[in-house]
């Protein structure tokens, strides 16, 4: 019951911790030239990746994907999803430099696609809400195996396409070996972070039922804006204006 208890504290303080560092760097999330990117503190940079690769995307699809599963199972595929989205981030880490070199992408237009992408997903999510009840009725999701863990939880929905942009951006740009392995490190206590809230998110279903719809407007808004705001940035570095 202790563990329990304190695997629950924990969780919470994470999730507020996360969220505060969402909130404080206003400035540097929509940041798109080379510089100002190479200038974000280590802070900024988590807040940055945690807002497009942490955890509150990622409790509604688990508990619907695992809600017939017993904790064995639940335990299974928290773990599968979090290998499959860290060795995601890891291959595109890896090679996404290269392939920015070798087919010269500027870093503007790679930070462009991403702003495009954001947006286009989060206007989505916020869309959906007003649809008629009986539209969003949805065939019911898959059982939790291997191939559900790897998609749509591992990707798109850990890793998604403009957390995977972001990523790419922020190692091309390190300035030393140091750098990367910062922002690893900070890539390893998100999928931490993911995995702690996958592990413990039936305990708190009922909250979570009530709360995720007014955080997930608040984030989808949020989103939105820094969608636009880094395709305005971007914009502008590029030249457009």
């Amino acid at each position: 019951m202790r563990q329990a208890l304190a695997m629950q504290t924990r969780l919470v303080i994470a999730l507020s911790l996360g969220a505060s560092f969402m909130l404080f760097p206003e400035n540097a999330l929509a940041r798109a030239g080379v510089t100002e990117v190479r200038q974000l503190s280590s802070a900024e940079i988590f807040a940055l990746l945690f807002l497009m690769l942490g955890p509150f995307k990622i409790i509604d699809p688990f508990l619907k994907i695992t809600q017939t599963s017993n904790a064995a199972i639940v335990r299974r595929t928290a773990l599968q999803a979090t290998v499959f989205a860290s060795a995601a981030l890891l291959i595109a880490a890896a090679l996404g430099d290269r392939i920015v070199n070798k087919y010269d992408i500027p870093l503007p237009v790679l930070t462009l696609s991403a702003g495009i992408i954001l947006f286009l997903v989060a206007l989505q999510k916020i869309l959906h809400q007003f649809e008629p009840i009986s539209e969003r009725a949805a065939a019911a999701p898959p059982a939790a195996s291997a191939r559900t863990a790897m998609m749509p939880l591992a990707f798109p929905t850990i890793a998604t396409p403009y957390g995977i942009a972001a990523l790419v951006v922020f190692v091309s740009v390190a300035p030393d070996v140091q750098a990367v392995a910062l922002i690893g490190g900070i890539v390893l206590v998100i999928m931490l972070l993911n995995l702690m809230v996958m592990l413990t998110a039936r305990s708190y279903q009922t909250t979570l039922s009530v709360a995720l719809p007014v955080l997930g407007a608040v984030l989808g808004v949020v989103q939105v804006a820094l969608g636009l705001k880094i395709i305005d940035n971007s914009l502008r570095v590029i030249g457009v204006y």
